[in-house]
């Protein structure tokens, strides 16, 4: 590779090492600390179709936290990247001249490739609520996966179009569990103020907090958990809170008063698209193809790695079938892309060094996801926000961390509602299927017992406390809890054993993980912000070291 380096050297005059002194200053020139415009979402990303036979120095596959931190830092160290992504660039409105469908209105846009909706919530008051849509690249995903149901963003910015942007760095005290082999110092010194500022991490303002309309429920919420003695904790978002405050006045076109979550934000939420993707455009040295989907990576005969991409349309058909060179490699399509694409790999012969760690450690974060009926005199508002804001603590005691989610359904409900992030010990595997040319998932609906111990931790005593009990009409009839899902898959492609300690894959030059598989499987809280802030410690080594 040192005829690559010096190339590159030569290409824009200093070497990339340099690069690194100078990231706190580049850093403070381009942070997204202030107040985000919030305009309509769309791709600040100069798009394009690769071309069969090119040769790039850098190619990233996937468009979501870690791919697009990687993309950013590289390019401002003078390196072209070529990223392609599997979704769409949502980029083009619909006939109802938004770009993101409805919570409540799901259609074509919202769903990836299948003909009927998938909802975490399948049914309200007794009756279903999924409805046949057309067959499109639409940006969710409901992969099932053996036992569990893994939604996941598809589009450009990934998982960032379809969160509820609970931008939550964990508790310095659980750190080591979560990255055993990272040095916690200088994540909190460096790498999570860095990721937070250039995600646009804010807080709700507590005294609008507590007197507005559209967070009644997250005040019943708070007001229940102290009852029982549980902290209610307020939590980040990358949300524009502004702009919440001018939806909320009718002075600003409602995005999160309106539903917008689950398929996406037409406005006030700063997806990757407006944060991370916008800076890496800024550059001129970054280029995405949407509706590209790699089906192959091997070492080229030349040097580098020959890539193989199907091209999509919006029916999920492979259009074209391209050939691409590439100096090095990052995986960052999801802990699931990822993962699977790198058993395969290994296990078809295109990459047969890689080590026996590969596909081991995913686990689901913990998710379960349950409801509570409140009494008459506890309404949670016919108007909620779709962005949480709020969360219930019981992590040392119980193991167990809820958000106080909402249940944007337009009408009272009388319900509150729930998603838990727990300390579920249970990990899975993928593992090549030679029968069927799939990649499988070992995970067990019966994994999910412990999770729901936890989040009872909570739960239980809040209804003993107030005399309340347990919503059955969310999940199926008489069903409690929501055990079958998971919006936080993390490893199978784990830091420090698939890996080494900054995501260079073992055996292979070239080759890096830099997303969410590099995480095995738990984080005490959402994901994304350690995603984030692990992909800037790394991608700056790698930067200073490889390069």
């Amino acid at each position: 590779m040192s005829d690559i380096n010096q190339r590159n050297k030569d290409s824009r005059g200093f070497s990339r090492r340099r690069f690194i002194a100078g990231t706190s200053s580049i850093l403070g020139a381009v942070s997204l600390a202030g107040r985000a415009v919030a305009a309509p979402a769309q791709v600040a990303t100069a798009a394009s179709s690769i071309p069969s036979g090119a040769h790039v120095p850098v190619l990233v596959i996937g468009t979501g936290y870690g791919g697009s931190v990687a993309a950013l830092r590289l390019a401002q160290a003078g390196v072209d990247v070529q990223m392609v992504e599997m979704g769409m660039a949502w980029d083009t409105p619909g006939s109802d001249g938004k770009i993101f469908a409805n919570t409540t209105s799901p259609d074509y846009r919202s769903y990836w490739l299948r003909t009927r909706t998938k909802q975490p919530l399948s049914n309200f008051l007794g009756f279903p609520i999924d409805k046949d849509v057309p067959r499109y690249t639409g940006i969710l995903d409901a992969e099932e996966m053996g036992q569990i149901i893994v939604y996941q963003g598809r589009g450009v910015g990934g998982g960032s179009l379809v969160n509820g942007g609970m931008a939550v760095t964990p508790k310095r005290e659980n750190f080591g569990a979560i990255l055993p082999s990272v040095n916690a110092d200088e994540m909190y010194a460096t790498y999570y103020p860095r990721a937070n500022t250039n995600l646009g991490v804010g807080l709700v303002d507590p005294a609008w907090f507590d007197t507005t309309d559209c967070y009644q429920y997250a005040r019943v919420g708070r007001k229940q958990a102290q009852r029982s003695g549980f902290p209610f904790v307020f939590v980040p978002d990358v949300y524009d809170w502004d702009y919440m405050k001018q939806e909320a006045a009718g002075t600003a076109t409602k995005s999160a008063l309106a539903g917008e979550i689950l398929y996406g934000n037409n406005y006030g939420k700063k997806s990757l698209q407006k944060t991370y993707l916008a800076q890496a455009a800024a550059t001129g040295r970054v280029t995405i193809s949407p509706l590209h989907k790699v089906t192959s990576v091997s070492p080229a005969a030349g040097g580098g790695y020959t890539v193989l991409i199907d091209q999509l349309n919006t029916n999920g058909d492979a259009t074209a079938s391209k050939t691409v060179t590439a100096d090095r490699v990052f995986f960052a399509a999801g802990s699931v892309g990822t993962s699977k694409l790198l058993v395969k790999l290994k296990a078809t012969g295109a990459l047969p060094g890689l080590n026996g760690e590969i596909g081991q450690g995913w686990g689901d974060n913990g998710n379960v996801m349950c409801g509570r009926a409140n009494h008459l005199w506890d309404p949670t508002g016919a108007l909620q926000a779709s962005i949480p804001c709020g969360g219930i603590d019981n992590w040392t005691a119980g193991g167990a961390f809820a958000e106080v989610a909402p249940l944007p359904t337009g009408i009272e409900t009388f319900a509150s509602f729930y998603l838990s992030i727990t300390k579920n010990p249970n990990r899975a595997r993928f593992s090549w299927n030679a029968s069927t040319g799939t990649v499988d998932l070992n995970w067990q609906t019966s994994w999910k017992q412990p999770a729901i111990d936890m989040a009872k931790s909570i739960f239980d005593k809040i209804n003993a406390k107030e005399g309340t009990i347990y919503r059955t009409d969310l999940f199926g009839v008489y069903k409690i809890w929501g055990d079958h899902l998971t919006y936080h898959p993390l490893g199978g492609a784990v830091l420090n054993k698939a890996t080494d300690n900054y995501g260079r894959l073992q055996g292979y030059s070239g080759l890096y993980v830099i997303d969410g598989a590099l995480i095995p499987g738990n984080t005490s809280v959402n994901p994304f912000v350690t995603i984030t802030a692990l992909a800037e410690r790394n991608i700056e080594k790698i930067i200073a070291v490889d390069l």
